[in-house]
């Protein structure tokens, strides 16, 4: 079960469904206008099983204080007991592999695609007739396997780079004037050319310890994965590497503009960086529309968002970067009981007031679910104000990286390049990103 296999083994089907926007011209995360929602099956009872009970081994950090209060709101209710445990940052995959050990294991966790399907599918739910897979607004947002349905998409987040417009406007400069990579660059660097003067930074720390490297091994390399997909088509049984010199040069700029010096990344962490940001000593902060909560007591009247842009032909025409890669599963090997409250829990989050509106206000959620409210959050507003704009969003193409030991070898490598930043080194991250690719998709398929 625990062995690496790749999307590609699981359907081709499935594979051309999750990866239709991803190179294919889409606009953002949302279904197009006229995708058909999925039909609703016989779906199981609301009503809680009261012989029942429900463990959420939750991915997300930053909500554990908003879905402690949904276990205990929903017990209040009926009675039903309701576990949640938080993995720590960077380290779900670990966690849920030494649970799933457990007699007591989780009746409910998340993959982060087909690519974590694949470790997991023995372990999952058809979730095809159920109630809470009758509730999405598109089967677009559904996990599938030919006619079996094994996750859904919970949340459809957005990620770019946060802005601190009253600082970036206290150093002479706008948002209007950053459409492109050459112009965040020499934005950029006349701050930190006056960054005494000033008194901050360009860039918070780009921290590479577990809790921060996830944005750069993974979210800022979806970058060049994706251009090259644009381009050339999506081959996920390889990467050719067409963009990484652009990958070095947003890289470059992140780390040689910023509030400390590169060497000292591998020590830094994703809660350095977000105090950082609310403390006024940098102005760009690379993170998404889950991070509101972080940095919302700047005021909203001081934040915006800027689009990733690394240097390429036409990207003033680029978006944010949307999607999703967050998948609720349910444990088929748990107890029938449990199995049944862990469905009437999920059924109740995406359609009662209560959950709905933790989803939406208090976790500032974007859910594509047909009792879903509007997201409070504001930096879900300005990711719809580029889509209004006619902005091409970037499309989340984690779901083709072949495994979390690839996204290990590229973070290391870009920490080793930043404490020296050599072509030699820089070859290292190459190499992690083009021939590490090339071996784990391999011994995915041994």
């Amino acid at each position: 079960m625990k062995k690496r296999l790749f999307a590609l083994a699981l359907s081709g089907a499935m594979l051309i469904g999750l990866l239709a926007g991803c190179g294919g011209g889409g606009t953002s995360g949302t279904p197009a206008p006229g995708t058909a929602a999925p039909e609703t099956g016989a779906p199981e009872t609301t009503a809680p099983a009261a012989d029942g009970s429900v463990y959420y081994l939750n991915f997300k950090p930053e909500q554990d204080e908003q879905w402690q209060a949904l276990a205990e709101a929903y017990t209040a209710e009926t009675g039903v007991p309701v576990t949640v445990v938080t993995a720590a940052s960077g380290q779900y995959e670990t966690q849920l592999m030494a649970e799933m050990g457990k007699s007591e294991a989780p009746t409910l966790f998340q993959v982060n695609g087909p690519v974590g399907l694949a470790n997991w599918k023995d372990y999952c739910y058809d979730l095809s007739g159920s109630a809470l897979y009758g509730e999405l607004t598109s089967d677009d947002f559904a996990l599938k396997d030919a006619d079996a349905v094994y996750g859904i998409a919970y949340v459809i987040e957005t990620y770019g780079i946060i802005v601190n417009k009253a600082l970036l406007e206290q150093a002479g400069h706008s948002m209007d004037e950053i459409t492109d990579f050459a112009a965040l660059k020499a934005v950029a660097e006349d701050i930190t050319a006056r960054k005494d003067e000033l008194g901050f930074s360009a860039f918070t720390s780009a921290g590479m310890d577990g809790s921060s490297d996830w944005r750069f091994k993974t979210h800022l390399a979806n970058l060049p994965i994706y251009y090259e997909y644009e381009a050339e088509g999506v081959h996920a049984d390889a990467i050719n590497g067409t963009y990484l010199d652009n990958y070095r040069a947003i890289w470059d700029l992140y780390i040689n503009n910023a509030t400390c010096a590169p060497a000292e990344l591998s020590a830094k962490t994703g809660d350095d960086a977000v105090a950082e940001f609310v403390n006024g000593q940098a102005v760009f902060y690379q993170n998404g529309t889950w991070a509101y909560g972080d940095v919302s007591s700047l005021g909203d009247e001081n934040l915006d968002m800027l689009p990733i842009y690394i240097g390429v032909d036409g990207e003033e025409n680029q978006g944010l970067c949307t999607g999703s890669e967050n998948y609720w599963c349910v444990n088929s090997q748990a107890d029938p009981a449990d199995i049944q409250a862990t469905l009437d829990f999920l059924y109740w989050v995406v359609t009662s007031e209560t959950g709905t509106t933790s989803l939406a206000d208090d976790m500032g959620f974007v859910c594509p679910f047909r009792s879903a409210k509007p997201s409070t959050n504001y930096l879900v507003g300005i990711a719809d104000q580029y889509i209004a704009a006619g902005k091409k969003s970037v499309d989340w193409c984690f779901p083709t990286m072949p495994s979390e030991e690839w996204k290990n070898g590229v973070g290391s490598a870009l920490t080793a390049y930043a404490a020296d930043q050599t072509d030699a080194n820089w070859d290292g991250v190459v190499s992690a990103f083009v021939d590490g690719w090339a071996t784990e998709y391999q011994l995915s398929q041994g």
